[in-house]
């Protein structure tokens, strides 16, 4: 390995581990006495410095949960423009956590997601059980998913020049992942968006979804099984 490319590396890993680092510390928070790195949440009013804590929350958690399954694309850019495409890569995610921010809003408001951030029934979490389950088995899915299993062959079809084109590569590449795998995000507010177990599942299904060969008929056989575990959640229910 080139000397020039540890400190990409040392991005890679050190990131998302200064992010996992602040989800189990919140988490933790959010699971005792709730006056420390949580307290924002038991607010009232969701004024603009607790909306963006909510948004830098999710972002937080999404540069931790995807960004070590883009390492290959990144990794294989060369030079500065690596560290553009990882940038690009993360402005996507951080605009799918803004949405994310304003679908938990509006789930609170509606009473379907508790202050605790997990959906208020049983049948409300089978329902989008089901829903990433079907989303599992599109067409739709299966064609993100191919996009990102494929790093080298990304990077030859879209290659562009220059630090902006390696910015807009990071952001192609970043809009194929949320296609890839919004629907299993869902999945955090059916477990609950800060159980720990759940944040830890998920990353490793992304990653081995996307890394590994296998991940096609592990994207069947995971939304088969999502769609069982709904219906026995809503058969208990």
């Amino acid at each position: 390995m080139r000397t020039r490319s540890w400190p990409l590396l040392a991005l890679l890993v050190l990131l998302p581990v200064a992010s996992w680092a602040w989800i189990v510390v919140l988490a933790r928070d959010m699971s005792g006495p709730m006056t420390g790195a949580s307290a924002w949440m038991m607010t009232t009013v969701w004024d603009a410095p607790h909306v963006f804590l909510l948004w830098l929350m999710w972002a937080v958690m999404m540069t931790g949960m995807m960004l070590p399954s883009a390492a290959p694309v990144i990794v294989l850019t060369a030079g500065p423009r690596a560290y553009f495409v990882a940038l690009g890569y993360l402005a996507v995610w951080a605009a799918f956590s803004a949405g994310a921010t304003a679908l938990q809003l509006l789930l609170m408001q509606l009473l379907i997601v508790t202050p605790m951030m997990q959906v208020s029934s049983s049948r409300i979490g089978a329902v989008l059980l089901v829903f990433a389950g079907v989303y599992q088995l599109t067409p739709l899915k299966q064609a993100c998913l191919s996009t990102c299993q494929s790093p080298m062959a990304f990077l030859t079809r879209r290659w562009r020049s220059g630090l902006v084109g390696a910015f807009r590569l990071g952001v192609e590449h970043g809009v194929y992942c949320v296609g890839c795998c919004w629907a299993l995000m869902l999945l955090l507010f059916a477990g609950g968006v800060m159980n720990l177990v759940v944040i830890a599942a998920l990353t490793a299904f992304v990653a081995f979804e996307k890394l590994l060969p296998v991940g096609a008929r592990a994207t069947r056989a995971s939304g088969i099984l999502l769609i069982l575990l709904a219906v026995w959640i809503g058969l208990r229910g």
